[in-house]
């Protein structure tokens, strides 16, 4: 079994861990976990309940009144020895999220590099939450703006960076003087038991930071409703974002949002076909193209259409799905049977729409997880792989005519999380980067994120930022300050 190549058995936990330890649920419900990749039940973990959550919200409250008061330094060396726990333990923490998520080993290791620059940068940028003092308009006055950590946060993140989308929250909430309480997907939780184990051994207090297992009905809606849960930030789909903005409007709660994206990747006829090509595998197909930054449409001019078709298909057929601890393999499996579906669906639409199926199309081999890489031509705006977020190794490819037109066709969904364009042109890209509708644009770029760069997205993609000096900010509140008597 895999699971034996994990050196250090004791960062595979299968309790939750609120309220100062490593707990069951008091019902005695778990969760069985299973790799996408072989079927196999990898354990359990409990299915934590609402008593758990009010219990650990309390635990996070009272932790909350020392972390904040504590000197930023303090929490910095803290947040840091976290960081260096996490890239000191690297294989291990990345053969658990290959095991429970299905990537490919070499992007769970560089995911774990990822996660930890988080906690490195954020220890950093912590000691550097500045105030302000500002020139009063009266003599006798003097005024201060200050920056408090907002309390209690919840953080709600996905499955598909299992660690990654937990340390670019928790890190800065954690460096801003906040206390977490983390509830990550209940397809990889096993990640983020480990995250928590290794931040016990940095020394990080109890009750700072908190890792709750289960469904998100029993323990996000009480994160959500909570009037001692002061923030909460959510990775995810647009329509759980929508419902968890509706839903905190009665506790006016701080909300971060990262929501669905449909990057449209532009390639016009001046651009650098090879860098393309080789720009388009990197953006669509990391992660099997489970990524909410991924290339989700590509537009292609005219006078670049067929040369690119036919060089991205070239590179396309060359990818090779399989289990994530063959090292040969660049693509993993889809994390469930929802999502086999799911890309079945969208091929068989964009045919009837008019789109030519190139290459693969189907799931491979049958009765497993694996979804073959697909490209698929001449597809039609009304397409639903157009449309819509696929979240899945499909790459369906519009063809356009016009500068103007391009633009158009990219803005023309409800999302707008991140778009890549390649040009050569220098001009253009300076249009580009004033009208594409998108809160991250990648010029001549298909690999974008990084822990020093705001990371969000606007029109249904949400709103806030992540990483940067903007990611700590959302964690923050000011507070203007006028002394008098002078």
């Amino acid at each position: 079994m895999v699971f034996e190549s994990i050196n250090r058995k004791e960062l595979w936990k299968q309790q939750a861990f609120f309220s100062g330890a490593w707990k069951d649920a008091a019902s005695g419900k778990t969760i069985q976990v299973t790799d996408p990749a072989t079927g196999q039940i990898l354990g359990s973990v409990p299915a934590l309940g609402k008593a758990e959550t009010f219990d650990a919200i309390e635990t996070s409250k009272k932790a909350f009144v020392d972390w904040s008061s504590r000197p930023a330094k303090e929490r910095s060396l803290l947040i840091r020895s976290w960081s260096d726990l996490m890239r000191k333990n690297r294989e291990d923490l990345a053969v658990i999220m290959t095991l429970e998520q299905g990537k490919p080993l070499s992007e769970a290791r560089s995911e774990i590099d990822y996660a930890s620059s988080f906690l490195e940068w954020f220890a950093e940028e912590g000691k550097r939450t500045y105030g302000d003092i500002v020139p009063s308009h009266r003599k006798d006055t003097k005024i201060e703006v200050l920056k408090h950590p907002v309390g209690v946060c919840g953080i709600l993140t996905p499955w598909n960076f299992p660690s990654s989308m937990i340390t670019r929250k928790a890190g800065a909430a954690l460096a801003a003087g906040c206390t977490v309480i983390s509830k990550p997907s209940e397809l990889t939780p096993f990640s983020a038991l480990a995250l928590v184990a290794l931040a016990q051994e940095a020394g990080i207090p109890d009750g700072v930071f908190q890792v709750l297992t289960g469904y998100p009905e029993e323990i996000a809606n009480v994160l959500i409703d909570h009037n001692d849960v002061k923030k909460i930030s959510f990775t995810g789909s647009t329509r759980v974002g929508k419902s968890i903005m509706e839903r905190s409007s009665k506790t006016l709660k701080r909300l971060s949002l990262e929501l669905g994206g449909n990057a449209p990747f532009l390639v016009f006829d001046d651009a650098d076909l090879e860098a393309a090509v080789k720009g388009a595998i990197l953006s669509k197909f990391r992660n099997a193209g489970q990524t909410c930054v991924c290339a989700n449409r590509f537009l292609v001019q005219d006078g670049i259409y067929e040369d690119f078709i036919g060089l991205f298909s070239e590179s396309v057929s060359k990818l090779k799905t399989g289990n994530g601890f063959d090292p040969d393999v660049t693509i993993g499996p889809l994390i469930n049977e929802a999502a086999i579906e799911k890309m079945e669906g969208y091929v068989e639409d964009a045919l009837q729409n008019g789109g030519q199926l190139l290459l693969g199309g189907k799931r491979l081999p049958e009765k497993t997880l694996f979804f073959s890489p697909t490209l698929i031509s001449n597809v039609s705006e009304n397409s639903l792989c157009f449309r819509e977020e696929i979240f899945g190794p499909i790459a369906p490819v519009y063809r356009f005519e016009s500068f103007e037109e391009g633009i158009r066709a990219a803005n023309s969904t409800p999302s707008g999380l991140a778009a890549y364009a390649y040009t050569n042109d220098y001009k253009k890209m300076r249009i580009l980067s004033e009208r594409i509708e998108s809160g991250i644009l990648g010029i001549n770029e298909g690999l974008i994120s990084s822990e020093q760069v705001p990371f969000g997205g606007i029109k249904e993609s949400g709103f806030g930022r992540e990483g940067s000096k903007y990611g700590i900010h959302e964690y923050l509140q000011v507070k203007y300050v006028c002394i008098g008597g002078f």
